[in-house]
């Protein structure tokens, strides 16, 4: 959420800022709501200084007639009252709404751009590998081998879902064991396994809602929402709480289950398993000082793209431009694994730093000791995403009699083994 000052100090600014990003924000109503807000909070607060003063008349009057005069004024003012708070509580509540349909504002080293098309390669690390064979994609790898089984995952829950099998289920399990074990023993985070279920509350702390609730899975009895992404329980751990300016940076990892419905991408990668309404992720979230965001940030994308270096899998960074930021994102980069096969830069990680947008949303501060609470600045990213990294494995260390190497850093994971036959 955006701070209300700065569309009140500076709204040609804002509007400027959210040009960029070409998407429509209720930018004048959320003006024209705040100015009525100060208008009825200056109105209340004259009639309780005229309720004071009334009062104290009251009590100083001598005369009868000015006595009841006195007490019929302050009985109008306090009949106003309810009125006044009223509408200011119906105010307060339409700001407040408004204001959560307005984007995060572009980070000035984001470039202008009006869609994907105009986002930046930033660097790239390894180069596609050059097969003496016709390389094939994971759908014909894994049907062959066993290790997918795409019919009897649509059997049992419909389009876009798959079973995994054999050596296909270990090596999953094997990249999301090696992508803990390295944030937590070499990267400093602190490992976290949340609910797969949080509250409406939480979806809105992280930006999710109102805006994209048609993409969540929800249980509407119990009004529980299925996590889209480990982001938002990590992030609401510390929703509305001060925390200690020392504990900063909290630096946390956790793999969950991820569900969302992808309508946003239909016919989209429909062959294989590249999108899909369940999905497992590593995510890595911070939370840090807004001095230190930046730098954060790039630690960050350093921590993700260190998977990707120890899986020895080609890859790229892309910086997102002000048209294709996330509705949260001040500044969002991407991380592309190749895929051999399908010949395909796939996404495998968005890294974003929200500055205080999430942290204004769902209340998290710190405080120095005799200091001014202010709010965290949160950062996140996968580290990585699945099941695309499994793509590149397999994509890319396939050989030529159909068998899958094991890169070198699974290897302990899958009790030595070499060869997936």
């Amino acid at each position: 959420m955006l701070d209300i000052r700065l569309l009140r100090d500076d709204p040609d600014r804002v509007r400027r800022e959210i040009a960029k990003l070409h998407v429509e924000a209720p930018l004048e109503e959320a003006i024209r709501l705040d100015a009525r807000r100060r208008q009825l909070v200056s109105e209340g607060d004259g009639l309780k200084q005229q309720m004071n003063d009334l009062s104290r008349a009251v009590g100083r009057a001598q005369d009868a007639a000015k006595r009841q005069a006195l007490i019929a004024a302050a009985s109008t003012v306090k009949e106003r009252l309810p009125a006044v708070d009223e509408e200011l509580k119906q105010i307060d509540e339409q700001l407040r709404q408004v204001m959560l349909a307005i984007p995060n504002l572009p980070h000035e080293s984001v470039p202008d751009g009006k869609d994907e098309s105009e986002n930046r390669v930033v660097r790239q690390s390894g180069e596609p590998r050059a097969f003496a064979f016709a390389p094939q994609p994971h759908w014909e790898l894994g049907a062959r081998l066993g290790i997918i089984d795409f019919e009897r995952g649509a059997k049992i829950s419909g389009s876009r879902f798959y079973v995994l099998l054999g050596a296909g289920a270990r090596l999953q399990r094997a990249l999301i064991s090696f992508m803990l074990d390295l944030h937590t023993r070499e990267h400093g985070y602190t490992e976290v396994y949340p609910p797969y279920m949080v509250k409406g509350e939480c979806m809105v702390g992280t930006g999710q809602l109102p805006r994209f609730g048609d993409n969540l899975y929800r249980d509407a009895e119990e009004d529980y929402w299925f996590v889209p992404t480990a982001e938002v329980p990590v992030t609401n751990l510390y929703r509305d709480e001060v925390l200690p300016a020392e504990r900063l940076p909290i630096n946390h990892v956790a793999y969950t289950a991820c569900f969302r419905r992808e309508k946003m991408s239909a016919g989209r990668d429909v062959r294989g398993i590249k999108r899909g309404h369940q999905f497992d992720k590593v995510e890595l979230v911070k939370f840090v000082r807004p001095e230190t965001s930046m730098a954060e940030l790039e630690r960050l994308m350093s921590d993700a793209e260190d998977v990707l270096r120890r899986l020895e899998i080609p890859y790229r960074v892309i910086q997102m431009c002000t048209g294709d930021l996330s509705f949260t994102a001040a500044v969002k980069y991407d991380l592309e694994a190749w895929a051999g096969g399908c010949k395909e830069w796939l996404e495998v990680s968005s890294c974003s730093n929200f500055m205080d947008f999430q942290a204004r949303r769902a209340g998290i501060r710190f405080k120095e000791t005799g200091g001014k609470a202010r709010f965290v600045h949160t950062l996140n990213g996968s580290g990585l995403a699945l099941p695309r990294v499994l793509i590149a494995v397999l994509e890319n260390y396939q050989q030529a009699d159909g068998t899958i190497a094991v890169p070198p850093a699974l290897r302990p994971y899958l009790g030595g083994d070499e060869v997936i036959r």
